[in-house]
Parts: structure tokens; sequence; C-alpha cells
């Protein structure tokens, strides 16, 4: 393999999955025991490095899967075949920078975006790079485009412009009004969930339509019509998350009916693409098969949890809880990592002469979803006990409460712990096969 910069991006997303994992394990871990690594590492120390990790993993995997589906297996050459390095050289010093800020207690930006703002500079000239050659790639080589071209454009396009808009606190006609600075970041954050979600449902669209063998599965109506969908949703569907701020109503009502088309249209198609394929195709790539299917599952769930938190009576109670968090896990590791891992699987099952057997991965994979789905459930339940103590009970001190949730959280502990070390076990397969690659 002579570029091997698509497997740079993967590899580096892996190890940034990793430090997630860890970072998360320890925040779970000071949940059980308040006052371990307080003075060191408090829990506002990890949080940033936890979530920072796991968005890192999500675009660096997305980004590499794109850059190989284009150049490996489409076989199309990009049109500044050096702009792919310089992207990766970016990013990657991005990174270290951006947890050396993080170790030295620099942490100036807000929420997901914890790091000094500067950083985004780079950030968006990555982005802005991505976005210039995939064009100029695309336009120049493929006439009627398949969806998921169309998704991972807008996908780039839209994160350059949040990146930009989740920025807009720093301009003192933002900062000094506290609901429109709050409403911008709410919104902001939203849509980039938004936009990472369409390069990742856009690769789960790929994989689908390589296994089937069949490009016209990504140019059908549904298809095109659950594009246009999550466009939308991306645009609007953040709304639901400013419900508690005085906005205007219509803009409510837009969210709330938005809200009620989330991942419908997603299920649909995987499931008809389920029901469409030979058991040839089921086994020619099993591990990514299955994994399109644990994330269909999650879609699922999440979809039903995600329509009850759009309902505004429901979002009162539950905004601010675990129940957030919840839904925030099933998408984060529910969907967006499976369909990663199951795209990572796909790209090795090309490269890689000596396939991978499921059965050597069996135990590991149905421990992921077991312990994942035991995660999401012990979260919800320490949601609905919080969102009880905040609206329903009386002289009741927050330090009594958390008390009473201290067999939860050593559950939560335990489950989290079982989900990492299967999670682990998927990697270190993963970078055994991918290393070599690298090194040859």
């Amino acid at each position: 393999m002579k570029n091997k910069i698509p497997l740079f991006f993967i590899v580096l997303g892996l190890i940034a999955l990793l430090l997630g994992l860890f970072f998360g394990l320890l925040s779970s871990l000071q949940y059980v025991f308040p006052y371990f690594l307080k003075n060191s590492i408090p829990f506002s120390k990890i949080r940033p490095f936890h979530t920072t990790s796991v968005l890192s993993w999500i675009i660096l995997t997305a980004t590499g899967s794109i850059y190989f589906f284009i150049s490996k297996i489409e076989k199309i050459p990009f049109a500044l075949p050096r702009l792919p390095k310089i992207h990766f050289i970016i990013f990657l010093f991005t990174g270290v920078a951006i947890y050396l800020s993080f170790l030295f207690g620099k942490m100036e930006g807000r929420e997901y975006l914890s790091y000094p703002s500067i950083l985004t500079i780079p950030i968006l000239i990555g982005w802005f790079l991505f976005g210039v050659n995939y064009f100029k790639t695309i336009q120049k080589n493929v006439i009627n485009w398949p969806v998921y071209y169309w998704m991972w454009g807008t996908g780039i396009v839209f994160m350059f412009y949040h990146l930009c808009e989740a920025h807009l606190w720093l301009l003192p006609s933002f900062r000094r009004y506290f609901i429109k600075d709050i409403t911008v970041q709410w919104k902001s954050y939203g849509s980039f969930v938004g936009s990472w979600n369409m390069l990742v449902y856009g690769i789960a669209i790929y994989i689908m339509s390589k296994i089937k063998n069949d490009i016209q599965f990504a140019k059908g109506k549904t298809t095109f019509f659950f594009y246009f969908l999550g466009l939308i949703n991306l645009m609007l569907g953040w709304a639901h998350h400013t419900y508690i701020i005085p906005t205007q109503v219509w803009i409510r009502y837009l969210a709330y009916g938005i809200s009620m088309t989330e991942w419908i249209v997603l299920i649909h198609i995987i499931y008809t693409w389920k029901k469409s394929l030979s058991q040839k195709e089921k086994e020619k790539f099993s591990i990514a098969y299955r994994l399109i299917l644990v994330a269909d599952f999650w879609v699922f769930l999440n979809l039903i949890l995600a329509l009850l938190l759009s309902i505004p009576s429901i979002n009162f109670f539950t905004h601010g809880t675990h129940i957030t968090v919840a839904h925030s896990m099933g998408t984060t590791i529910g969907i967006n990592t499976t369909i990663l891992l199951s795209s990572v699987f796909f790209i090795l099952s090309k490269l890689n002469k000596k396939k991978i057997v499921f059965s050597k991965l069996k135990n590991s994979f149905y421990a992921y979803n077991i312990f994942l789905l035991l995660f999401f459930f012990t979260l919800l339940y320490a949601g609905v006990v919080r969102s009880n103590w905040m609206f329903f009970t009386k002289n009741i001190l927050f330090s009594e409460m958390q008390n009473s949730l201290y067999y939860i959280y050593i559950l939560f502990f335990i489950f989290g712990l079982g989900l990492v070390i299967a999670l682990i076990n998927l990697i270190i397969k993963l970078l055994k096969r991918l290393l070599p690659l690298i090194f040859e």
C-alpha cells in the first residue's frame, strides 16, 4: 500500500479511543470514590480529556475511512494528493497541543471544545483543506453522486461552519447577552454533532452498498429522503435542547416536530438492506455486517429515548440528569463507535488477505453489547433518581441523594469496566493488523 495516510488517521483514531476509555474509566471511578485523585486530577480535569479523546476517535476514524474509500476502493486519485498528509500532520500536532494544554490546566474553551480557542484555527485549516480536496476530487471524477458523497460533503462543510459558530462567544456582542450566548452555544454543539453524524452515517451507507455490491442502494429515493431528513435535523433539530431558554415559541414547535422524525428512515434503510442480503454476502463481511446490525439496534433504542426527551414536558425533568448522558453515550458508543468499528473491520477485509474470523472475536463482541446495554440502563436509573430529587423531594441534600446512588455508581463502574475491556480487546486485534501494514 503506497499511500498510508488513511491508515495513519485510523490508527491515531484507535489510540484516541483507548485514551478516551481510560479517562472515562477514571471519571466513573470518581463517582464511587469521590476523593480518588481529587487533588491531582479532579473530575473537572478528567472530563475534557475524555470528551476530547472520544471526539477525536470519531473525527479521525471517519476522516481516515473516507480517504481510504475514495482512494483505495473507488480508485479515485485526489486532485491535491499532498493535502491528506498535511491534513494529518495538522491534526496530529494540534491534538498534542490540546492534550498539553489540558495537562497544564489551560481549559479556556467551552463544553466539548474546552481547549484554548486559538487551537481551533489549525483545526479549521485542516477541515478547509479536507473540503477543498474532497470537492475538487469528487466533482471531477464522479457523476450522479450516490448519497454517501453528499453526506460526506455536507458533513465537512457544516463541521467547518459550526466550529466557527461555536466560538461566537468570543465576540463581545454575543458574550455580554446571556440568552443569546447560551442559545448559540447549544445550537452550535447540537449541529456540530449532526455534522459528524453525516460523516458516520454516510460511512454506514457506503459499507452497506459495498457489502450488497449494489451502488443503486445508495441512489434510491428512500436513501436520499433520509439524507434530506438528516440535513434538516442537522440544521434545526438542535432546538429541542433549548426548551428551557426563553426563545421564540415557533422554534420550540419546529424543533419538536423535527425531532419526532429523527433516525426513523435509517432504521428502515438498514432493515430493508438486511432483508435483501444473501447468506454469501453476509458471511463475506461477517464482522462489518454484524456491527452494522448492532448499530441498527442502538439507533432504535436511542430513537425511543430521543423521542421522549424531545417532548417538552419530559425534557423539563430530564435536562441536566444522567438520562441525557445515557442518550449521549448510546449515540456516541452504540451508534457512532459501532459504525466506525464496522468501517475499520471492512477496511481490513480489503487490505488483509488473512480474514479475521468472527469466532475469535465472539466473546468481546457479545461482552461489548451486553455491558453497553447494562451501562445505558444504569445511567437511566441514576437520571430518574436525580430528576426525582430535583423536582419532587424537599429537605434532602445533594450529598444525601448522591449517597443513595452509591451502589448504582458501583454497578456503573463495573459495567463500564466490562465495556472497556471488551473494546480494548477489539482495538488490540485491529491494531495488530493495521500496524504491520503501516510499517511494511
